[in-house]
């Protein structure tokens, strides 16, 4: 799948130009992509949007580097086309784009996901270690080509598996600047709806369920009796059994609800619905789950289609989001294990940590997240909890609240109101104003 030596690297720079509805003048948005390879037969896809102030050059505004979850879902296509990018999937303007106050890098990783692939099938990360290993390689490559950049306060902000991978790369970041390896700016980290703790998740699906009706008494327990499971093989080290009993879980969940959505407890499309086939493998079944949502029919047209050809640099035979399973099943013994260590060796050498969510997620549930922070071991753990959460107004309607928030020393903690799991898609005015925020622009 073309040639392991050759690096892409800044190969196009184009201005995107875009007629919004009741402008006069296009929007012009300066962009550039390339493909860096970060290990032998494997080639990490990025793209970067420098950010569009009328205030400002990119050089006075944040760079923020998007990971998606999965592992397997595209930034440069679900985060970039559904979420907070200049354009949406129909390549109409987005008014809640985060390119307006920063400057925004996808980058497809795991290398398979989205536009990366690899050459060759044990080119696929198995762990969130080498995750972060290979995103190191891209970062040093990006910085040192891109200098107007290594001054430029770097935030790394994620959603759901991205958040897991976020943290990873985020310590190793900040130990090669620390070493002089690496030279950036680096201003911290938000876990967006993360899987930092699968555990925590899954033991609060059900008490989550049953306080928002959704589970009735025979349900919570039922619920509960498979959460049980899933716990007894992560405390006995079982990782992949307890992927497989996480998926197990999710069935019972789906029968006990009849087929609530994961993503948004109160969205439900009888033609999404995701029902149990019999005989089909934990993996198969999960990968459905969650990695196909992030590839629907539409966007796969967009980004094989005008999106690839405008690109022009992915190799003939790779197919955006071709790799994307396997990238999932090669992560399934890495999937259910726990990184609250990592968050907190990142809080003690002071990196900023910011952890958001919304409200109506499931699958990450907010219980779940304040239950691992609880379990933080953090010094400043005990002044955080004596604080107030502080409410926030929805940018769309003044006086109502649409977030509430809390922020001791460099951990700060964001609970977006009437959101899921993709926070920026069900409220992007709130996103927006949520990225102003940690970024301190507001």
């Amino acid at each position: 799948m073309g040639s392991s030596k050759a690096s892409f690297w800044g190969i196009v720079v184009a201005i995107f130009l875009v007629i919004d509805a009741g402008l006069s003048n296009p929007v012009q948005a300066k962009e550039t992509w390339g493909y860096v390879d970060v290990r032998e037969g494997a080639h990490m896809f990025w793209w970067l949007y420098y950010a569009d102030s009328p205030s400002a050059s990119y050089t006075e505004l944040p760079l923020v580097m998007w990971l998606q979850g999965g592992p397997g879902g595209s930034g440069s296509g679900f985060g970039n086309f559904e979420e907070i990018g200049p354009l949406d999937r129909d390549l109409q303007p987005r008014k809640t784009s985060w390119v307006q106050t920063s400057s925004v890098l996808f980058v497809d990783n795991p290398v398979g996901t989205g536009f990366s692939y690899t050459d060759q099938p044990d080119s696929y990360a198995t762990d969130v270690a080498t995750v972060a290993s290979d995103m190191l390689v891209l970062l040093k490559q990006f910085f040192a080509k891109n200098e107007d950049f290594q001054t430029t306060p770097f935030y790394i902000f994620s959603e759901s598996y991205g958040g897991k991978m976020a943290a990873a790369i985020a310590l190793e970041l900040s130990k090669a600047i620390q070493k002089g390896t690496l030279k950036c700016n680096f201003a911290g980290v938000a876990l967006g709806d993360s899987w930092i703790s699968p555990l925590d998740s899954v033991m609060t699906w059900g008490p989550y369920l049953y306080t928002t009706s959704l589970l009735d008494d025979y349900g919570l327990k039922e619920v509960t009796g498979a959460a049980e499971a899933v716990k007894q093989a992560v405390e006995q080290g079982l990782y992949q059994k307890a992927t497989e009993l996480w998926s197990v879980t999710e069935t019972v969940v789906e029968q006990n609800t009849n087929g609530v959505n994961f993503y948004n407890i109160l969205t439900q499309d009888p033609d999404e619905k995701i029902t149990s086939v019999a005989g089909e493998g934990f993996i198969t079944m999960l990968i459905r789950r969650h990695i196909r949502p992030l590839h629907r029919q539409s966007l796969a047209q967009l980004m094989n289609g005008p999106i690839r050809k405008k690109l022009g640099i992915v190799p003939q035979n790779v197919t955006w989001g071709g790799q994307a399973e396997e990238v999932f099943s090669s992560m399934a013994g890495d999937f259910m294990r726990p990184v609250v260590d990592i968050v907190d060796k990142l809080l003690d050498v002071g990196v900023n940590v910011t952890v958001y969510n919304g409200q109506l997620d499931l699958i990450v549930d907010t219980m779940g997240q304040e239950e691992w922070v609880k379990k933080l071991k953090w010094a400043g753990l005990q002044g955080f909890n004596k604080l107030k959460w502080t409410p926030l107004d929805d940018p769309e309607s003044p006086g109502m609240t649409g977030a509430f928030c809390k922020t001791y020393k460099n951990f700060s903690f964001y609970w977006i109101l009437k959101a899921g799991h993709m926070i920026p898609s069900d409220q992007g005015p709130m996103a927006l104003q949520m990225l102003k925020m940690v970024t301190q622009q507001d």
